[in-house]
């Protein structure tokens, strides 16, 4: 997984403790095959403005990670870029992660991790 972001400390996108190999890189200097290579793409909002003027193609597995939760405007700078999903960096992870699993062919997946953070069983049916 490819983590786009000009930001310096170790975890730019809220990953914490995701085991999926991950390559850190500013805007700048990756190259557009490790752009294309990587399985999942994460881009840091902060980062949007560099990325874009890279003028990469659209792939698939490119995700937005949202820092300021309250910025309406990344949707359509998410559509402008093709990409797949917008999400938060500080709220739940769960879907990050199993799509992370699924980009790398599921290598790295903590099943019962994942799995067991709500409710084991369906709510029973409302009665009438």
């Amino acid at each position: 997984m490819l983590v786009i972001s000009d930001r310096s400390d170790d975890d730019p996108v809220g990953l914490r403790t995701s085991p999926v190999p991950r390559l850190h890189l500013p805007s700048p200097l990756f190259s557009a095959e490790e752009y294309q290579r990587a399985p999942l793409v994460l881009l840091d909002d902060r980062s949007y403005t560099d990325f874009t003027l890279r003028h990469l193609p659209h792939r698939p597995g490119l995700v937005i990670v949202l820092a300021a939760p309250d910025d309406g405007t990344v949707y359509p700078r998410a559509a402008a870029i093709g990409a797949e999903a917008v999400i938060r960096a500080d709220g739940n992870l769960n879907w990050l992660h199993l799509r992370l699993h699924d980009a790398t062919g599921c290598h790295y997946a903590h099943w019962e991790a994942l799995l067991t953070a709500g409710p084991a069983d369906p709510s029973p049916p409302a009665s009438s």
